[in-house]
């Protein structure tokens, strides 16, 4: 069974990146999931909900975007249609200041507004317990038809129904294309559409103004009343930094005669998507039926989350994130530079899982070098990396749970080609050997080059340090990896963090673990970590413990191979696979230097290489796999 299922608007939301300035100025835009039902499907997925979508997309990349995307956060895209004929509907919006929000809707024949009575599927339907239609698709005689088609279809099941009124008059045929930022324009005719729908609802939602177009008076209270009189629904007003009141009877002389939850002190950054973020939290509560108060109660805080951040969908938090934060209060009314939050809403917001991880690791610059410098034949080491990618798909067979470690500066074609097929994919950031630490130039001063790599990349950087060392060595890498590490958040991007301690000095059960533990002091909370094969038991219980305190969300741990004999890794993973913290491995010159000079030196043909490779590849993901089910039982 489903939750619920909404319906509607799918659109592409290209958000201006730049804030305090004119829409015309803004140089680079994000990307996200929008539209008010697919926003809301994302939404209540986040908080626990299973959630669907019923709507339309371009057979595009952008129509590929949404369904992908919805499928990430956990929404069920069996009602998403792909139409062969149209575009999926874009929108560009920005973030003027605290009262302008410019936005164009481009959706000139796009794909969600062909929705029609034959995309409402009606066992879809009858496994929801709620369809929430918005008022948008109410605009237009076909999705219209497709709306009261699944209205009914719920009704006769049984199941709730809920309308977010989302009145947007220029979507109305009300005003021009540049006035996408325009709330209200009076109009009998949308009035007359709207109520002729209002008895079908069990929940109606909507602002003020969205209420004035319902009830068809610019009167709150006179607007509820009309509303009231053709629908027994309970009615939700959103009243902005006043918060929401809801009446589930007769509407009392005064607004605030409803029910109401808290309203959360936060500063007002972006108010778009807010109402949906608002709407995921009602319905979290009034489908888990928690009361009215708790119901608003989150549908508040989701609100302040969704204004206090950049873009709609991906501001939402997730359960956790929410429970959390109603637990503790706001300590900072910019949420969005609250530390604890953000941590909490990245880690719990992160797409993909990664139970067990399997990794060929050819990122190797300097030992590839040397290599190929000693057959005179450095200009063929991307063709080799392209090599080592076929052995990874040879072996992956498109299952999940495999991946590869490959460099942007000699492995481009290869990383390039890696893109888009399900693989887990890391790219090294440091120079290679050095120490104090260094990146690779073409990251730039700041890291800027971050920004260029596409957002499946995993950012892996190793640092060779150890607790002893000396505090300008251990200030000068801190800095660097500081750096870094806030440059992989603000573009998106997950961390990998390996540290070798055993080239630097002696080490013992604790040196990794309290290096692990440092870092975590000085705020670098990496994704991932990998950590060369510990001497015992004890070694791996601390370095988990240390992890899982500081981040209980971290995806996990793999073990690195230091060139290693197939025996020697063996016996390591046999070790590390009786913590779960460990993911698994990334090996790469027991897998590839045998292949590497003879490849190089002319003695091995391109299929050959490709089968050793994958031989020794495979024969290590068997041994991993059957480690872990020894230590599993």
């Amino acid at each position: 069974m489903l939750d619920l299922i909404t319906l509607g608007r799918a659109s592409v939301d290209l958000y201006g990146a730049q804030v305090g300035g004119r829409l015309e100025d803004m140089g680079t835009f994000r990307k996200y999931i929008g539209g008010s039902p697919t926003n809301i499907a994302a939404g209540t997925a986040r908080l626990g909900l299973r959630s669907g979508l019923i709507t339309r997309v371009g057979d595009e990349h952008m129509g590929r975007f949404i369904r992908e995307e919805l499928v990430r956060e956990g929404v069920d895209v069996r009602g998403v249609r792909t139409d062969p004929e149209r575009l999926t509907a874009l929108v560009l919006l920005g973030i003027r200041d605290t009262e302008q929000f410019p936005l164009i809707f481009y959706r000139e024949n796009c794909a969600d507004m062909a929705l029609c009575e034959d995309d409402i599927d009606p066992a879809l339907i009858a496994e929801a317990r709620c369809v929430v239609a918005t008022g948008t698709h109410l605009s237009h005689p076909r999705t219209e038809a497709a709306v009261l088609r699944a209205l009914h279809l719920a009704r006769e099941a049984g199941a709730r129904t809920a309308l977010d009124i989302d009145y947007r008059p220029n979507l109305w045929g009300l005003s021009g294309h540049g006035d996408g930022e325009n709330r209200f324009i009076a109009a009998p005719s949308v009035t007359e559409r709207l109520q002729a729908t209002l008895p079908l609802f069990d929940l109606i939602v909507g602002t003020e103004e969205e209420f004035h177009i319902a009830g068809g008076s610019t009167d709150t209270r006179a607007a509820l009343c009309a509303v009231r009189s053709l629908s027994d629904a309970t009615l939700v007003c959103k009243r902005g930094p006043m918060g929401a009141v809801a009446f589930d009877g007769d509407i009392g002389e005064r607004l605030e005669d409803g029910l109401s939850g808290p309203g959360f002190p936060v500063e007002v950054y972006n108010v778009l998507g807010a109402g949906d973020g608002f709407m995921s939290g009602l319905l979290r509560g009034w489908l888990r039926d928690e009361g009215w108060q708790a119901a608003l109660t989150y549908a508040n805080a989701c609100g302040a989350f969704a204004v206090s951040r950049h873009g709609c969908a991906p501001a939402y938090p997730t359960w956790e994130e929410l429970d959390f934060f109603l637990e503790r209060g706001v300590t900072t009314p910019a949420l969005r530079h609250d530390p604890e939050l953000e941590a909490l809403h990245w880690s719990t917001t992160r797409k993909g899982d990664w139970p067990e991880l399997r990794v060929f690791a050819f990122d190797h610059r300097a030992q590839l070098e040397e290599i190929a410098d000693a057959a005179g034949a450095r200009a063929h080491i991307g063709r080799f990396k392209e090599l080592c990618l076929d052995a990874v798909e040879q072996v992956a067979a498109g299952r999940p749970g495999y991946g590869l470690l490959c460099d942007g500066r000699l492995g481009r074609d290869a990383l390039h080609r890696a893109a888009g097929q399900g693989l887990w994919i890391g790219r090294p950031v440091e120079w290679p050997g050095s120490r104090p630490l260094e990146l690779e130039p073409e990251l730039g001063a700041d890291c800027g080059g971050l920004a260029e790599w596409p957002l499946e990349h995993v950012v892996k950087v190793l640092c060779y340090c150890h607790p002893e060392d000396a505090q300008a060595m251990r200030a000068a890498q801190e800095a660097t990896l500081t750096r870094l590490f806030e440059a992989c958040r603000r573009n998106r991007l997950e961390m990998l963090l390996e540290v070798i301690p055993s080239k630097v000095g002696r080490v013992d059960d604790d040196t990794t673990a309290r290096l692990i533990q440092r870092f975590y002091d000085i705020g670098i909370r990496p994704d991932w970590w990998k950590l060369e094969p510990l001497a015992s038991d004890g070694a791996w219980r601390s370095c988990c413990a240390v992890i899982t305190r500081n981040d209980p969300h971290c995806r996990g741990i793999v073990v690195l191979g230091l060139d290693a004999s197939h025996d020697a890794l063996q016996s390591s993973f046999d070790a590390a696979a009786q913590h779960p913290l460990v993911r698994g491995f990334a090996v790469g010159r027991t897998i590839f230097s045998a292949a590497a000079r003879d490849w190089f030196a002319g003695r091995l043909s391109d299929s050959d290489a490709v089968a050793d490779m994958a031989r020794r590849y495979g024969a290590l993901c068997a041994s991993w796999d059957r480690a872990r089910q020894r230590a599993t039982g």
